[in-house]
């Protein structure tokens, strides 16, 4: 077997709109496409012995156990390798169930799709469920575990931390949306101007003023002081000369740690004497940045942190060091193992508890304590094995938020203003935290930045805390999400001109507008980015801009199959039209697959917003069966029965009629402009273009745009290199004209042909090309069109080849010629740059110069070249 491409999907998809985090391997089964798992000898038996709890996989059978029978009735590899993939991630506790296997239109290829619950172990086992199927089929042994470890590992090293995923988790139940901006917990909730920004728990509102006073124990310990708040007497001092002075000016017990460390590094507790010392301050010097080491009076009690967010106490939390607790017969080491067995305990953060693991620190405190890993314990005596009560180290939490005494509650309040923390964890050491401070001899600790949820999320007694809740609370008050307007558009032909054009509108009413376009990406109408921008990664790159408030994101059939959509949810969604293009690709082969593409656009419209479709497209006027919000409607012929059906319930449709672009609210009309005064549409003559400006006037009026505003946005939007670069640009030279346009498929070409056939000119020069990636009678079509169009056909084919040679294609396109006139004058100049050079030269007067181009900033730079050199006299022509 052999894997031709993985892909991931991140947002709404081709394969599923909900579920958005999907792997796509294209598998090719090669010789396995003749041998489905009944023809193998003893494969059943094999799969079901290594994964015994595929049992539970119900597959389309509906019920447990129905994987297996469909193994045992016979079924193809791709559909086997999809479940292994499957159980792989659960026995690595990524508990995932999503699978489809479908043939990918070639003989023995499958796109196997499966779902994960972090990227990169997606990846993993999608290569292991070929190697470990490709075992199964040869019989030989394969052993799972290392596999298994390592898909645990890319989850820790690659998941977000469990504070930072509660939040992202609460945002995204409250319909926030969310980017993750770098590999580590920089996030961002919210798009464009109306985003936050969050990393682990500190906030994009959080002081740093506040989060350097946190990280200096020193200057945290003075402000409390000073603030009558009770804190330990300690000292701060930096070299080992003044351990001995400040240690019996503290007096023992002791506890030393950095002044800059934080998570519990550094920190030695309950020193008992200078030769303990000693140790302690080295100890902490090497986790010290600064060098400055705070010896402070160990105070008796329990470990207790209270997080207070937004300046209110939210949870509390008392906490314990990994320990374990002796039975009079087992040694340190078995009763370590027998805590590990926990089922809540795990690697790293993957469970509520952590695996307590054996360091040299652990051997240390077991040494101190007397004993060694091998020491039986007597009964109900606890041993404590790591010197901080942290989560990540083993350590447990008992949740007593409710118990907190009001004065603890109040100076909890009182320290994150004094610090000045939004979020802020107090540690406090005290017998009795329903008790006042002053009544116990308690002490506040330290006071930290970035304090972990952990605890208070999955405490292991007592009352879970949603305390994400309380972030979201602050950062998005009375029910905000964060969100800015999103018009995502698709379709084969038209999305580029139509995403301008709305684009312009939205900028005249006022926005500040990112949008992306198959020849780049802008912000507030600076290029930013050039070429194909239509993917996922420009949508995020204009979601993630601080400066845009509306976005308008064109959305093409490459990049919803390859990664999906760079957003999950739009406020408007337009399809203009679907028509034969790209089809062969990446597993589309029928126009009716193309439009089910396209259709994820207005899927992902929001329940209170509009997809915009076409009803004068059959496929995209189906697309309304799948929506689950408003419907809009356009149509060149105001008496199309789609748009009639939808003007008697109320709806809103945009039509052209009488030679007016009209919008509709139920059956009266607002006529907002006639067609021929419009630029864009060359006096009315681009009836392509007229189409294009109705989904964008519907655009205008479901965001709130008065007519004026529209009539303004169209009155200004005028056809020129700048603002619709390859789309109709007309230049006119003194004795001929030349227009370069973007056509590039069939139904581009037909509406192409419609205005230039109402253009006048004594000749029509054509210049076409091929497209590698797609189907021969695409091409052969595209040459008959031209052979329609044009008194002469050049051929040109430098570019886009994309798998096919300059030959292949230029007969393609040749035979296409000469189907339709086999007389047609046609000139094959492989070369762009000469193909443009030989017609502009040779034009005669009166002469149109149509130029099919695909790579358009050449082309019309070459054009714009020539018309200066016109301009100074120095233009030569051809004899």
């Amino acid at each position: 077997m052999n894997i031709r491409s993985i892909n991931a999907m991140r947002g709404p998809n081709y394969w599923s709109v909900r579920r958005h985090k999907l792997i796509v391997m294209v598998l090719d089964l090669e010789e396995m496409e003749d041998f489905p798992s009944n023809k193998i000898e003893g494969f059943s038996e094999r799969l079901k012995e290594m994964f015994p709890s595929m049992y539970s996989h119900r597959c389309s059978e509906g019920s447990e156990g129905g994987f297996f029978k469909r193994v045992d009735e016979g079924t193809w590899m791709g559909h086997i390798v999809e479940h292994i993939a499957l159980e792989i991630q659960t026995l690595a506790d990524m508990d995932t169930g999503f699978g489809r296997t479908r043939g990918y239109g070639e003989k023995g290829v499958y796109s196997v799709v499966f779902s994960y619950i972090e990227e990169s172990v997606g990846r993993f086992a999608a290569k292991k469920a070929v190697e470990i199927c490709e075992a199964l089929i040869k019989g030989e042994a394969y052993d799972l575990a290392d596999d298994i470890q390592k898909m645990r590992e890319l989850r820790e090293s690659d998941r977000l931390g469990p504070s930072t995923g509660s939040i992202i988790e609460e945002a995204e139940s409250r319909g926030i949306p969310w980017i993750r901006l770098n590999k580590y917990s920089l996030c961002q909730l919210g798009y464009g101007a109306n985003q936050k920004r969050i990393q682990a728990t500190v906030t994009s509102e959080t002081s740093s003023i506040g989060v350097e006073l946190a990280c200096d124990k020193e200057d945290t310990k003075y402000l409390l002081e000073q603030a009558e708040v009770d804190v330990p007497r300690g000292d701060i001092i930096r070299r080992e000369s003044s351990l001995e002075e400040a240690c019996n000016y503290v007096g023992f017990p002791l506890v030393i740690k950095p002044v800059d460390g934080n998570h519990g590094r550094g920190i030695t507790v309950d020193i008992q004497n200078y030769e303990e010392a000693l140790i302690a301050f080295r100890n902490a010097k090497e986790s010290s940045k600064s060098g400055a080491i705070i010896v402070e009076k160990f105070i008796v009690g329990d470990d207790y942190r209270l997080l207070v967010i937004n300046n209110v106490l939210v949870a509390a939390a008392k906490r314990t060091p990994a320990h374990v607790i002796g039975d009079g017969k087992s040694s340190v080491q078995e009763l370590i193992d027998e805590v590990n067995k926990d089922p809540r305990r795990g690697y790293g953060h993957e469970k509520v508890l952590t695996q307590i693991t054996i360091n040299e620190l652990t051997k240390n405190i077991i040494k101190d304590a007397g004993y060694t890993l091998d020491s039986v314990l007597a009964k109900d005596e606890m041993l404590v094995l790591k010197d901080t009560a942290n989560l990540s180290t083993g350590g447990t939490a008992e949740d007593v938020t409710d118990i907190v005494h009001p004065a603890n509650r109040s100076m909890a309040e009182r320290i994150s203003k004094i610090i000045d923390l939004d979020i802020c964890g107090i540690d406090i050491m005290t017998t009795d935290i329903s008790k006042p401070l002053s009544e116990t001899q308690g002490a506040v600790l330290e006071v930290n930045a970035g304090p972990g949820f952990r605890m208070h999320l999955s405490p292991t007694k007592g009352l879970p805390r949603n305390v994400a809740g309380h972030v979201i609370d602050k950062l998005f008050p009375k029910g905000n999400t964060g969100r800015i307007p999103i018009v995502a558009i698709s379709g084969t032909n038209g999305k580029t001109t139509t995403t301008r054009l709305i684009a312009h509108m939205a900028k005249m009413n006022g926005h500040r507008v990112g949008y992306t376009t198959s020849d780049g990406v802008y912000i507030q109408n600076r290029l930013l980015m050039t070429g194909d921008c239509t993917g996922p990664a420009s949508a995020e790159f204009v979601l993630k801009d601080p400066t845009v408030n509306f976005a308008v994101l064109e959305s093409a059939r490459g990049g919803l199959l390859r990664a999906g959509l760079g957003f999950k949810k739009c406020d408007i969604g337009i399809v203009t039209n679907v028509a034969a293009d790209h089809l062969g690709l990446s597993g589309i082969h029928t126009i009716e697959q193309l439009a089910k593409v396209k259709g994820v656009i207005p899927e992902t419209v929001l329940p209170d917003g509009y997809a915009i479709l076409n009803a004068d497209d059959d496929l995209v006027y189906n697309m309304r069966r799948n929506v689950q919000c408003n419907v809009a409607l356009f149509s060149m012929d105001e008496n199309n029965p789609r748009i009639k059906a939808l003007q008697r319930i109320g709806g809103i449709t945009a039509v052209y009629e009488n030679g007016y672009v009209t919008l509709c609210r139920g059956e009266w009309k607002m006529r907002v402009m006639k067609a021929a005064d419009i630029p864009l549409t060359h006096g009315g003559k681009a009836k392509f273009m007229i189409q294009n400006v109705l989904p964008a006037i519907l655009t205008a009026n479901i965001q709130g745009m008065s007519i004026e505003d529209m009539k303004a946005g169209l009155e200004t939007f005028i056809p020129s290199v700048n603002q619709t670069p390859g789309r109709l640009n007309l230049f006119e030279f003194k004795n001929f004209t030349v227009l370069l346009d973007y056509a590039h498929n069939p139904a581009g070409m037909r509406a192409l042909q419609k205005f230039v056939a109402e253009l006048d000119a004594t000749v029509k020069v054509g210049m076409i090309a091929g497209i590698g990636d797609r189907r021969i009678e695409d091409n052969n079509e595209m040459g008959s069109i031209a052979a329609e169009m044009f008194d002469e056909v050049i051929i040109r084919q430098d570019k886009r080849l994309r798998g096919k040679t300059e030959e292949e294609l230029i007969n393609m396109l040749n035979d296409g010629i000469k189907m339709k006139d086999p007389n047609k004058k046609t000139t094959i100049i492989p070369s762009e740059k000469e193909a443009i050079t030989y017609a502009i030269k040779n034009a005669v007067k009166g002469s149109l110069i149509i130029l099919c181009s695909d790579v358009i900033p050449d082309a019309l730079d070459l054009v714009q070249k020539f018309k200066d050199l016109e301009t100074r006299g120095e233009l030569v022509f051809a004899d």
